[in-house]
């Protein structure tokens, strides 16, 4: 009983390492293809590294689906030639990294 516990938490704690690392993993996609974009522009409107722009109090974007939608108009007015999967990258990459909807 005691062999199959120890089964049983090796195996969950393989599962949240995989799941750590397909967050990491999506992290590094969006950011990647962000900072390539973004950057340049939100740092000439907003100055520093652009990051203001997801900071300030009267943020537009407060749910999953705005900031889905904002992130595919953008590529679409950047030319970026994003892919849907690619906009999902960066939507995740601004939700984990600045947004942290509830």
């Amino acid at each position: 009983m005691a062999s199959h516990n120890l089964r049983s938490a090796f195996v969950v704690s393989l599962m949240v390492i995989a799941v750590d690392s397909a967050m990491a993993e999506v992290d590094a996609v969006g950011k990647r293809l962000h900072d390539a974009q973004c950057i340049s522009c939100h740092a000439q409107r907003f100055g520093g590294d652009g990051s203001p722009i997801y900071l300030r109090k009267d943020r537009l974007i407060h749910d999953d689906a705005a900031l889905r939608q904002r992130v595919a108009m953008c590529s679409a007015q950047t030319n970026a030639g994003w892919l849907p999967d690619e906009e999902q990258h960066v939507s995740n990459y601004l939700a984990q990294r600045y947004y942290k909807f509830k």
